[in-house]
């Protein structure tokens, strides 16, 4: 299974050589090539991608500025020209930097630095016992034990914890994707529950701590198999 990827570079010759690495390679599929932030987040806060080749300096706002946007954090591979934002590639925590111009063999080192086998559902780790969410400006440490469940609002989800709720820019689709799976489950086209969390079950809907939350015929067997029934 091939690594997806977007590649945002504003200029043509540059994202036509990250292109020809990434064929060359045979581990990563490109999903798209944007020039500017601005279309890079319209897409990435809708699908999931595993890694993202970023430039740092384009129109507009920088590669900086993308990340401080992101509704989650795939792998992070910077292309840039100037040694200078290695301290700002550091403090983000990016997989790589690659300065460019750079050869063909520089770019297979940072794809070993993408420790997580290509046969994985994902790069992104959904084993951790806890996920990170941008709301209010800030990231938000969530234990996936206080997570009751996530619901749908549109191009926004709900977070529901014990005591409080959190919306950020997200979707089901791509969260279904991220969140740990031993921990969660998708119940409904809108909705991702604790599958720890459950009280009982009624027919097509179930209840966590007094909410009622539906489940779609299309659901309603894998979540039967998660629970220890007796």
């Amino acid at each position: 299974m091939k690594w997806t990827c977007v590649i945002v570079e504003d200029l043509q010759v540059a994202a036509d050589y990250l292109v020809k690495c990434c064929e060359k390679s045979a581990l990563l599929q490109v999903k798209g090539h944007f020039t500017n932030v601005e279309q890079a987040l319209e897409y990435l806060n809708k699908n999931s991608v595993d890694v993202l080749f970023l430039d740092v300096e384009m129109p507009g706002a920088t590669g900086f500025d993308l990340l401080d946007q992101l509704a989650y954090y795939p792998k992070v591979i910077l292309t840039t020209s100037k040694s200078e934002y290695a301290y700002n590639a550091f403090e983000y925590n990016v997989t790589d930097f690659l300065k460019k111009p750079f050869t063909y063999q520089r770019f297979q080192e940072a794809l070993n630095k993408l420790t997580t086998p290509a046969g994985d559902n994902n790069i992104s780790s959904t084993a951790t016992d806890h996920i990170f969410i941008k709301c209010d400006g800030k990231l938000v440490r969530l234990n996936n034990d206080d997570i009751l469940f996530i619901e749908s609002m549109g191009d926004y989800v709900k977070f529901v914890t014990f005591d409080k709720k959190y919306i950020t820019h997200n979707t089901i689709k791509n969260l279904e994707e991220k969140v740990n799976r031993q921990t969660f489950i998708k119940v409904h086209r809108s909705y991702i529950i604790n599958i720890n969390k459950i009280d009982d079950i009624r027919e097509n809907d179930l209840f966590i701590k007094g909410n009622e939350i539906p489940v779609s015929k299309a659901h309603k067997a894998d979540v039967l198999k998660r629970l220890n029934i007796i």
